[in-house]
């Protein structure tokens, strides 16, 4: 079957697009939704190798179905070893042994903060509160590199998140995050349903670098909500194949 007959979500789209970023033999630090079922989908097509490390401790797990949350126990049954919580933030995340952290987020700005604590300015009163931070500020303050998985629309891509629950490059202002202190290099990459934005240049301020198929310029700006930048060259991202949404569909079942 061509890929021209192939049916699939958006979020199949994207979580695709995310597992062909994971690298074989890198560590990689997992969300739960479109993160894990990336870096999942990744160990299982291209990267057996991939260490899957979990927030609630498990390292080096290779679970054959999609866990249903980080307390799921088939993390714990697969894993190489399991950990405390606070032995994983003390002695994996923050010495910087984590390669990739592999986030989410509801909100993300043109210099990669995240935000998944609040929308609405007034903190107190919010529109809506969120499920909060969990371990992502860490993960995004000390992994080498973050990659984040995101629905794009001009609702999630905002100039300035309400709330900087996880730092990307700040306010673009270059040396940001070594004036902080923070060992990783923030966020490198959002990949999205329409394609891929990098964070380029000593401001680290997100632009378009490639498109999935079918996806205009023009589209990825309406779904922004800052001017976005494109790169002079535009990659064009294949479309998923019939291996991959087979795959990806059996870690669902």
């Amino acid at each position: 079957m061509s890929s021209e007959q192939l049916e699939y979500t958006a979020e199949e789209l994207l979580t695709v697009a995310a597992a062909r970023f994971l690298a074989d033999g890198t560590t990689c630090f997992v969300g739960i939704g479109p993160p894990g079922a990336a870096a999942n989908l990744a160990q299982r097509l291209h990267a057996p190798s991939l260490v899957l490390v979990y927030e609630s401790g498990a390292i080096g797990a290779k679970p054959d179905r999609l866990p249903l949350s980080i307390g799921d126990g088939i993390l714990g049954e697969t894993a190489d070893a399991v950990v405390s919580v606070p032995e994983m933030f003390n002695y994996w995340v923050q010495p910087g042994r984590i390669d990739v952290g592999f986030l989410g987020a509801a909100q993300i700005d043109r210099f990669a903060n995240i935000n998944t604590t609040v929308i609405g300015r007034d903190y107190d009163h919010p529109k809506v509160r969120l499920p909060g931070a969990g371990g992502a500020p860490e993960i995004a303050a000390n992994c080498g590199e973050v990659i984040v998985i995101l629905r794009q629309s001009a609702r999630a891509f905002v100039e300035k998140v309400d709330f900087v629950t996880s730092v990307g490059h700040g306010d673009g202002t270059p040396g940001y995050r070594e004036s902080l202190g923070l060992r990783g290099k923030g966020t490198s990459k959002v990949i999205t349903d329409l394609g891929v934005l990098t964070s380029t240049g000593p401001t680290g301020e997100l632009i378009l670098t490639a498109l999935h198929e079918g996806v205009s310029v023009e589209q990825a700006k309406e779904a922004t909500g800052w001017d976005l930048q494109v790169a002079d060259e535009l990659d064009v991202l294949p479309p998923p194949t019939a291996q991959e949404l087979a795959m990806l569909r059996a870690l669902k079942a």
